[in-house]
């Protein structure tokens, strides 16, 4: 198969998928705000995955402008321009923003969508544009919800921060204290991606781990794995934040086949590497 990127390495580097480079891999640097760029990308494509996105929720808020412009206006791009270039099936990388704070937990697809800041509305009115052009150009669309991704080569995110900050010995800050996150492993996501290529069309589908991690649990757990001297230090509450979600991930299992791993936070030793140092070797004796 032939794979096309296209990205604006806003956030990401080359570097990152140095050791994917293939003959059969093409590169392109380009915008999703530009729609000369997603006609580019878009040609002859059979499966298009829309990840291009301000996907840091502090960051959205930080720039608003950017974030609906990329995110509102860039879906609009890519959902147009995917339909004139003939491409089957969009799936689309949504997030377990659009529900907002959640009356109950685990969430399902059916609850409602009341997002509590401009990333999570920005993903509502995604899914809004999805749902209208499937309905009216007959580009399927394929909606998954992700909880909250972690894996190698990240950053901006709370795991690549706590990481970084115990390799230094500095504290763990955590706002509130209270959080109840689900986290998924990247590769997992991955699977989701490549799932939805080929299964069924759904109605949007979580894709989580579906189990509740508190912040404070995820924090000790990064001190165990790193034998980082670090300590925790609570701050006030951020108030855009989600404070609990667990996806209920029935969906998930029944459509594309995947069953979560019991320990959401397995695979936090293969984010390690890109954080050691002295400080952790240190504490570590």
């Amino acid at each position: 198969d032939e794979v096309i990127v296209l990205d604006n390495l806003r956030r990401g580097a080359l570097a990152n998928i140095d050791h994917l480079w293939s003959k059969h891999v093409t590169f392109i640097e380009g915008d999703i705000r530009d729609y000369s760029a997603i006609l580019e990308a878009s040609t002859g494509v059979d499966v298009l995955y829309h990840l291009a996105a301000q996907s840091n929720v502090i960051g959205a808020i930080t720039d608003t402008d950017y974030s609906f412009t990329t995110n509102v206006v860039g879906t609009y791009n890519v959902l147009k321009g995917a339909a004139q270039a003939g491409v089957r099936r969009l799936v689309f990388a949504s997030s377990r923003e659009v529900y907002g704070e959640p009356e109950s937990i685990p969430v399902p697809e059916s609850a409602p969508l009341d997002a509590k800041n401009v990333y999570g509305a920005s993903k509502v009115a995604g899914e809004a544009y999805c749902h209208v052009w499937q309905s009216t150009t007959g580009l399927e669309c394929q909606i998954l919800r992700f909880a909250n991704i972690y894996g190698p080569r990240d950053r901006d995110r709370v795991i690549p921060i706590w990481l970084e900050r115990a390799s230094r010995g500095q504290p763990l800050e955590l706002y509130g204290g209270e959080q109840v996150i689900d986290f998924v492993w990247v590769g997992t996501a991955v699977r989701a991606l490549l799932a939805a290529a080929g299964s069924q069309l759904s109605d949007p589908i979580n894709v989580g781990s579906g189990t509740g991690v508190t912040l404070p649990h995820l924090g000790h757990r990064i001190l165990e794995e790193t034998g980082s001297a670090s300590k925790l230090k609570i701050l006030p509450a951020r108030p855009v934040e989600v404070v609990r979600f667990v996806a209920d991930v029935g969906r998930m299992r029944r459509v594309l086949g995947l069953t979560p791993e019991p320990d959401a936070l397995a695979h936090l030793s293969e984010c390690l590497a890109e954080y050691a140092s002295p400080a952790l070797t240190s504490a570590s004796g």
